[in-house]
């Protein structure tokens, strides 16, 4: 447990001491082999069967509480990745440094970074369960994944033979009173450029766009939030009309399933006293037209050192990509209302000395959607000289008629807290659909705490919410 107590929770002790627990170990995507050491650890401290793949997933297994041995088992399943994001004037390594946690009007923070509630918030309820803080409950199995923010590679990875239960709880969702039955299927896609470079001419400059609300990429992109990689094409596109501008390196370098909150250009203009002008009128005017969760928008600009600009060619190439591959919104839902049924997001832009790469993350709930759009990439790809590659793709998860599950959630929430629950299905990517394409007759429900702005450093978890999400867990164990 925690030696330290940020939270001090009567309700969920030993699930809020699990999750400052685990913020002490780095656990971004990529980084999972410390926090699956510790887990597997954990289940040998108290004799639990543990297997753990080369992927680092972990499965672990606790026998019924007496009485209980014959009951149908039941599997609660996580991942154990966190997006890793942090305001540009805080120094932290997710590598090495340790989530630095507070406490504010209710809500647990990070300071500067992405929480990691998304999805702590499982792990740290698993291992409690796990450790005996339920009382009575069946057999179950706690399944820790990885990967789960670029792509579900370890759950794609996982060999799900092993697992024994035909109902599950995925803890992985972010509105409390709603459990998520059905989500959308997604794609990571990277278009790379060649490009050629000339000798600068004139004055260089360094544009810096920040500020931004970020967010999730597929759960807020209907939001009219600003993705920064798209505003700097917009900045260059109204710079260029003004005056020559000679790109050397766009720099939006965000995770694909998280909106950008900076994108930095280098550029070559006659004059940077004409081109400062030009760009802070630009800058006002965006101002004007950006929505209340972006209020924080700045623009800056300042003098830089180049040896070198793309060619005219290159230039032309690289502004059409900027400006032109799918960024947003394409289609809303015909059947749902309100819903996203398809998006894009351009999340990563890095410019090389000889080529630049983008890399999208492509959302919808139905397959052909997403075939249309890899073909349309690499069409589009090709005509401007460039490569397309494809992966990580996953499967959505469709909705299910009869689910027992979700019925005795859904009597469970109105139970305890008097309030009737809802379903719903999420523009957003869950591990349950890779899960259900490999157990067809799993039976599946995602529910959560109310975590706010997941996947940006203004991401919060609601400890109330929280408390009652470990309330939920436990009159479901044990009923």
């Amino acid at each position: 447990m925690a030696d330290k107590i940020i939270v001090n929770s009567e309700k969920a002790p030993e699930m809020f001491g699990f999750f400052e627990e685990i913020c002490k170990i780095p656990h971004g995507s990529e980084n999972e082999t410390a926090i699956a050491d510790y887990i597997v650890r954990f289940a040998a401290e108290r004799s639990l069967e543990c297997y753990r793949d080369e992927a680092n997933n972990v499965l672990i297994r606790k026998s019924a509480t007496a009485g209980r041995e014959g009951e149908e088992s039941l599997l609660l399943q996580g991942h154990t990745d966190m997006v890793c994001e942090k305001d540009g004037n805080v120094k932290h390594d997710f590598l090495t440094d340790p989530i630095k946690l507070f406490v504010e009007n209710g809500f647990l923070k990070a300071k500067g970074t992405t929480l990691g509630a998304d999805d702590g918030v499982a792990v740290a309820a698993m291992l409690a369960i796990l450790d005996g803080a339920v009382d009575s409950h069946p057999p179950i199995e706690c399944l820790f994944t990885a990967g789960e923010e670029i792509g579900m590679i370890g759950a794609g990875k996982f060999d799900f033979s092993k697992v024994q239960s035909r109902r599950m709880i995925n803890i992985d969702s972010e509105k409390e009173g709603i459990a998520v039955v059905g989500c959308a299927g997604g794609v990571r896609s990277e278009l790379t450029l060649p490009i050629k470079r000339t000798d600068k001419k004139g004055d260089c400059l360094r544009i810096k766009l920040g500020g931004l609300a970020g967010g999730h990429s597929g759960e807020d992109i209907n939001k009219g939030r600003i993705n920064a990689n798209r505003l700097m094409g917009s900045f260059l596109t109204e710079l260029s009309i003004k005056m020559e501008c000679s790109i050397s390196a766009v720099c939006g370098v965000s995770k694909d399933n998280a909106l950008p909150i900076e994108c930095v250009a280098e550029i070559a203009v006659p004059d940077f006293f004409e081109a400062l002008y030009e760009l802070e009128n630009i800058a006002k005017i965006v101002s004007k037209e950006i929505s209340e969760d972006d209020n924080g928008f700045f623009c800056t600009v300042e003098h830089c050192e180049l040896d070198s600009v793309l060619d005219e060619e290159s230039n032309d190439k690289f502004m059409i990509a900027l400006n032109n591959t799918p960024c947003g919104v394409i289609e809303m839902s015909r059947d749902v209302e309100g819903l996203v049924e398809w998006s894009a997001n351009l999340g990563v832009v890095e410019t090389g000395e000889e080529n630049v790469k983008f890399t999208f993350l492509t959302r919808s709930g139905i397959d052909e959607r997403i075939d249309y759009s890899m073909h349309a990439l690499d069409r589009f790809s090709k005509a401007l000289g460039g490569e397309t590659g494809h992966f990580g793709r996953y499967t959505g998860w469709s909705y299910a008629k009869a689910s027992p599950i979700r019925e005795a959630y859904i009597a469970a929430y109105k139970k305890l807290f008097g309030k009737e629950a809802s379903c719903e299905i999420i523009h957003a990517g869950l591990e349950c659909g890779l899960i259900r394409a490999n157990i067809p007759d799993m039976d599946i429900i995602s529910i959560g705490p109310d975590i706010i702005a997941l996947h940006s450093p203004r991401e919060r978890l609601n400890i109330a919410s929280a408390e009652r999400l470990w309330e939920l867990l436990e009159y479901m164990l044990e009923n």
